[in-house]
C-alpha cells in the first residue's frame, strides 16, 4: 500500500515503483522507525489528538511488530516502498483504523530524518566502542615489547631510533582523536526533527519537547525547514569515518612493509594472511591490503554525500533518499575494517632483533653523535660535518657508529673519547628522548 494514493488516477509503473523504492536500504532502521512511532503515538494521546484507546492500540501493535521482526516471526516485505510504509501498513492490518491515525501531525520527511538520526547515533556508539578496543590492542602490543628499538623514518629513510611502543602510541593518538571527532558529530546530530512535518510544521497542538525527550535527544530542531532537509550530520560523520580510514590505511601500509622480507619487523599470523595460487612460498598480507584499499570506498561515500547535497534547494528533495546508502556503507566498511584489523594486529609477532639490526645499520644515531660533539663545545654545524664524514667512513669500511674504531673518530675530531660508544648506543639514544 502506498501512503500517497488518492491524488493519482493510475498506479505507478513497475519501473517507477522499483526505482523509487528504498526498502532494500532503509529496512535496517525498523527499530528506530518503531521507536519514533511509539514516542509520536504517546505524544498524540497525551495531547488529546488521539483517543487513549487508539493510542494504546497503536503502541501495543507497534510493540508486537517489533517483537515479531526481531524473533523472525515477521519479515519485512521487499515490495514495500520503504520501511515506514511497511510498518504503518502492518500496523493498520493488525489494529485497524487506529493504525491509520498514527501519521497524524507528521510527514515521512520528518519521520525519516528522525529515524536516520536515531540509527546513526547508535552506530556512532558502536564504532567508538570498536575504536576503544582497537586502541587497547595497539597498547598491548607496545607494552609487550617495552624496550624494543626500531628505526624511525622520514621520507621512508631511516632517521632516528624510536621505540616500537612509541610507534604504537602514535596510532593510539590518531584513533583517540577519531573517537573525539565521532562523538562531537554525534552530539551535533542529537536534536529531534520530529514535528517539522513535510517542511512547515503542523497545525496540531503537538509537544515536540516530549517526543525529543522520549527518544533521548538533547532538544528539537528550531527550524522545520532545516529539520527535514539537514544532512550535515551525514556528511560530518562520513568525513570523520574517512579520517579513521586514513589512519587504518597508514597502519595497513606499515604492516605490509614490515612483514616483507626486506623489513621483517613483524610476522602476521597465518590465520590473517593468504597464499598464492602458483608461488608456494608466499604469505600475503591481504587483510592489510584490503583495509588500505577500502579507504577509497569510504572517501567515495563522503564525496557522494557532498555532491548529493551541494545543489539542493530547501526543503526536502527525493535526491536525499540516496543519503542512507552512502552513510550506511561508510559505517559498514569502517566496522568491517576494525573487526579485521583487531585480531590481525593482536596476533602479530613482533621481531625486535630485526628492528634493532635495521636501526643499527641505518646510522640513525648520527644526530646523537653530533650532539656529543656539541656537548664538548663544538658548534653544531661543525659537528654535523664531522659526523657526516664518519658516516661516509663507516659505509666505506663496513662499520656502524657503534663499531667504528676510536682512531677513526679521533681523525674526525679530537673531542671524541671512549665514552662515545655508550653515548651512541641505540638504547641510550632512545632513552634520552623519553619524557
Amino acid at each position: 500500500m502506498k501512503l500517497w494514493t488518492g491524488r493519482f488516477g493510475k498506479e505507478a509503473a513497475q519501473v517507477a515503483g522499483d526505482f523509487n523504492s528504498s526498502i532494500a536500504v532503509d529496512r535496517r532502521m525498523f527499530r528506530e522507525d518503531i521507536a519514533g512511532s511509539l514516542a509520536h503515538a504517546e505524544m498524540l494521546a497525551r495531547q488529546g489528538i488521539l483517543s487513549e484507546a487508539d493510542g494504546e492500540a497503536i503502541r501495543e501493535g507497534l510493540r508486537g511488530i517489533l517483537a515479531d521482526l526481531e524473533s523472525g516471526a515477521l519479515e519485512i516485505d521487499p515490495q514495500a516502498e520503504d520501511v515506514h510504509t511497511f510498518v504503518e501498513s502492518e500496523l493498520t492490518r493488525r489494529v485497524g483504523d487506529a493504525g491509520k491515525r498514527l501519521h497524524t501531525g507528521r510527514s515521512r520527511n520528518d519521520q525519516v530524518a528522525t529515524d536516520l538520526r536515531l540509527y546513526l547515533r547508535n552506530q556512532c556508539e558502536e564504532i567508538c566502542g570498536l575504536l576503544r578496543g582497537f586502541i587497547e590492542i595497539l597498547h598491548a602490543q607496545g607494552e609487550a615489547h617495552p624496550g624494543a628499538s626500531m628505526p624511525g623514518y622520514t621520507h621512508l629513510q631511516r632517521a632516528q631510533p624510536v621505540l616500537f611502543a612509541g610507534h604504537m602510541l602514535a596510532y593510539e593518538e590518531m584513533f583517540s582523536r577519531d573517537i573525539g571527532r565521532i562523538r562531537d558529530a554525534a552530539k551535533r546530530l542529537n536534536v529531534c526533527p520530529l514535528g517539522s512535518g513535510a517542511l512547515a510544521g503542523t497545525g496540531y497542538p503537538i509537544d515536540r519537547a516530549f517526543t525529543a525527550r522520549r527518544l533521548g535527544f538533547d532538544g528539537y530542531t528550531a527550524s522545520t525547514l532545516d529539520g527535514v532537509s539537514d544532512r550535515d550530520f551525514c556528511m560530518e560523520l562520513a568525513a570523520a569515518l574517512s579520517i579513521v580510514m586514513v589512519h587504518l590505511s597508514r597502519l595497513g601500509e606499515e604492516l605490509i612493509l614490515w612483514c616483507s622480507w626486506e623489513f621483517r619487523f613483524i610476522e602476521l599470523d597465518d590465520a590473517y594472511t593468504t597464499g598464492s595460487s602458483i608461488m608456494p612460498q608466499k604469505k600475503n598480507p591481504d587483510l592489510a591490503e584490503l583495509i588500505r584499499g577500502k579507504s577509497g570506498r569510504v572517501f567515495g561515500d563522503l564525496t557522494a554525500l557532498l555532491t548529493l547535497m551541494k545543489g539542493l534547494p530547501l526543503a526536502y528533495n527525493k535526491d536525499m533518499q540516496e543519503d542512507k546508502e552512502a552513510i550506511f556503507d561508510a559505517f559498514d566498511t569502517v566496522r568491517a575494517c576494525l573487526e579485521a584489523a583487531s585480531p590481525m594486529i593482536g596476533t602479530m609477532k613482533v621481531l625486535p632483533e630485526n628492528m634493532r639490526a635495521a636501526a643499527a645499520g641505518g646510522f640513525i644515531n648520527a644526530t646523537d653523535c653530533a650532539d656529543y660533539l656539541v656537548g664538548k663545545g663544538l658548534p653544531f654545524r661543525d659537528a654535523y660535518r664531522a659526523v657526516g664524514e664518519l658516516v661516509a667512513t663507516c659505509i666505506e669500511c663496513g662499520f656502524t657508529l657503534e663499531t667504528l674504531p676510536l682512531k677513526h673518530y679521533r681523525e674526525a675530531s679530537g673531542l671524541f673519547d671512549e665514552d662515545i660508544y655508550a653515548f651512541v648506543a641505540l638504547e641510550a639514544c632512545v632513552a634520552r628522548r623519553q619524557k
